[in-house]
Formats: structure tokens, C-alpha cells, sequence
């Protein structure tokens, strides 16, 4: 029998009214034996890392959630984390970074509703993910959520009270699990599309242990200053700019200072840009607009393609946690990881 590691970190799978709204309150072990079932797939430990509405999961987090993994890895055959919905998709994406090529899966799941409610959904999701964790085909970082599995760095919460909260953006869910039963795209079907799983790395994992958390999201809407970078430039290195449509950025200038200007000296000063876009669907392509071309080959200016926000900030953390130098920065960044770019991208 499999020994599977069970790392408790809170969130709504752990929650109970105390009068002031939901909180987690059980633990691991409150939740391992409110499916006794588990025990008849794996031999299961318990580890409580936390116990936080994830909300509050911050990037230290990330790396304590990793670490945990990294000095248990070798005495167990997989890893389930219970985790919060809000921010698990952050979570996935930067464990899909921290520990990457990983022959033995890290699962993270969670619910919509806590374990003691009377319709919770979050007995079959830790039921599953364990299922999922001992087969011998999972591998790498995923979310299994319910009934489907969605790479770690594919995921995003659509929904924030239905069951199906996650959906796999530009890319097809891995695997879906039917009562006890995994049900798997397969390779075939991921060629057929266009889509590349990425080599199965026989060496084993490999383990990073640093973040730049100096990251910021900047959405941009109508009629926001350009002079915002200026505003930035104490506080980060990095940040990831969400554009209108397929890469619009705005032409005009306020107080002196166009986004062009700000966006090129931002880089040209040793940060990072990231560009992406708003729209969840099909990705960025500065090549189409004319409000776009100018930052097509602009060097230092990195793009998102149809990756997730989620993903691009776990990404750019790593990235910049392992060189500040723009060029060694540009070729971590764009180095394929755990599903999150299009083969034809790689």
C-alpha cells in the first residue's frame, strides 16, 4: 500500500461557523477520519502546516508548504494539500514551480463547503485526490477538484460558490475521475490539439527554494496614468501588466509620461514586465493591434501568451527569486514547466 503525506493548511475544507463567519478550526486529523475511506487506498500521514484562511496565504507560505514536501519526499509515494479555493490556484502554480519534473504527485484540493456541512463536496474531493495520488500514472503538481485534475499551473477559480469552482484555462484537464475511476485525456488526444504534457524526466525532482515576492498585477482600465510605474518603482521588480483585449495599451499621455515611455524605462532599469491580457480565454498577441506592435521585440518585455495571471506571478516570483539579470530572467521565464505553455512555444 502507498504512504501518501496529507498536509492540512486550513481553508473552508477546515472551516466551522464560530458566530463570526467561517474559520478553520479542524485539523488534518478531524478531516482524514471524517473520510474513513481513505484509508483503504493509502496509508496515509498527517501533517498540519498551518491552519489559515487562504486568504492570508502569502508566498512565505508557498515555501513553507514546499519545503514540508521536499523534506518528506523521499519517505512518501505522494502528497495531497488541503488547501483554501480563493488562492489555491496561486498555490498550485508556485508549488509547480518550487518543485519541478516531479515523478510522484502533489495534489492540492479543497472544498466549497466545510467537511461538517451536510451537503459538503469535500468528502469526494479528498477521496479523489488521494485515489488520484496513489495511481501510477499521476505525476507532477496538479488540482483535483470536483472530478477533474487541472495542472498546477492551469487552474483558476471560475465559480465561488458552485462545486465546479475550477476550470483549466487554454488548456484540457488532465484527467477526470468518475466515482473511483480515472478517466485520462492521454497524450494522444493532447498532440491532437496542439498541447504538449512535456517530457517524462526520469531523474527525478527538481527542488528550488527562492521567491521574489517584489511582484505587482496591474490591471489596466480606462483612463488609468501611465505615471503608476513611477508609483512602483520603490516597492517592486516586477510586474505583470493585464491589457485590454489581445495587447492593447493605451497611446495617450498624462502629466508628461506615456505607457510606452513608462513601460520601456521600467525595463530598461532592470525590472521586469510582464505583459498579459485581461481576457481569461485564448492568450495575448501584440503582433495584431498597432496599440500593441510596439512592444512586441522591445527587449527585457516578457509575454504572458495564454498563460494565467495566477501562473505568470508564481512564475515571475521564481524566476526573479533565482537571478535579478534580465537575461537569465527571460530564459527561466519562458522555459516550459508542468503544462504552462503551448508546445509550439516551448
Amino acid at each position: 500500500m502507498k504512504k501518501i503525506l496529507l498536509i492540512a493548511t486550513g481553508g473552508t475544507i477546515a472551516s466551522a461557523e464560530d458566530g463570526h463567519g467561517l474559520s478553520p478550526c479542524l485539523t488534518g486529523e478531524d478531516l482524514a477520519r471524517a473520510v474513513p475511506e481513505i484509508a483503504s487506498l493509502a496509508e496515509i500521514g498527517i501533517e498540519q502546516l498551518m491552519n489559515i484562511d487562504s486568504t492570508n496565504m502569502r508566498p512565505a507560505d508557498w515555501l513553507r508548504i514546499s519545503r514540508a514536501i521536499v523534506a518528506a519526499y523521499d519517505d512518501y509515494d505522494g502528497f495531497v494539500v488541503l488547501h483554501g479555493t480563493d488562492t489555491m490556484a496561486y498555490t498550485a502554480a508556485a508549488l509547480s514551480y518550487l518543485i519541478q519534473e516531479s515523478p510522484k504527485p502533489i495534489v492540492l484540493t479543497g472544498s466549497q463547503k466545510p467537511m461538517e456541512d451536510s451537503f459538503t463536496d469535500a468528502k469526494l474531493n479528498l477521496f479523489q485526490s488521494i485515489l488520484y495520488a496513489v495511481d501510477e500514472r499521476s505525476r507532477d503538481v496538479t488540482i483535483v477538484f470536483n472530478g477533474a485534475v487541472i495542472a498546477g499551473t492551469r487552474g483558476r477559480k471560475q465559480r465561488t460558490m458552485s462545486f465546479n469552482a475550477f476550470k483549466s484555462v487554454n488548456y484540457p484537464s488532465l484527467a477526470y475521475i468518475r466515482n473511483d475511476r480515472i478517466i485520462r485525456s492521454g497524450d494522444a488526444l493532447f498532440r491532437a490539439q496542439g498541447f504538449s504534457a512535456g517530457p517524462v524526466h526520469e531523474g527525478g525532482p527538481r527542488f528550488f527554494d527562492a521567491l521574489d515576492e517584489r511582484v505587482f498585477v496591474l490591471k489596466l482600465t480606462p483612463g488609468i496614468d501611465p505615471g503608476v510605474f513611477e508609483m512602483l518603482r520603490p516597492r517592486f521588480d516586477a510586474v505583470i501588466i493585464e491589457t485590454f483585449g489581445i495587447g492593447g495599451i493605451p497611446e495617450y499621455e498624462a502629466g508628461g509620461t506615456s505607457f510606452k515611455q513608462a513601460i520601456f524605462d521600467w525595463v530598461d532599469s532592470g525590472r521586469t514586465a510582464v505583459i498579459t491580457t485581461q481576457v481569461p480565454e485564448e492568450g495575448l498577441d501584440l503582433g495584431v493591434y498597432e496599440v500593441g506592435r510596439a512592444y512586441a521585440d522591445h527587449a527585457g518585455i516578457l509575454k504572458g501568451d495564454d498563460m494565467t495571471t495566477e501562473a505568470l506571478v508564481a512564475k515571475t516570483m521564481w524566476a526573479r527569486g533565482q537571478s535579478s539579470d534580465p537575461a537569465a530572467v527571460k530564459e527561466l521565464f519562458y522555459r516550459p514547466v508542468n503544462c504552462d505553455r503551448l508546445a509550439e512555444l516551448a
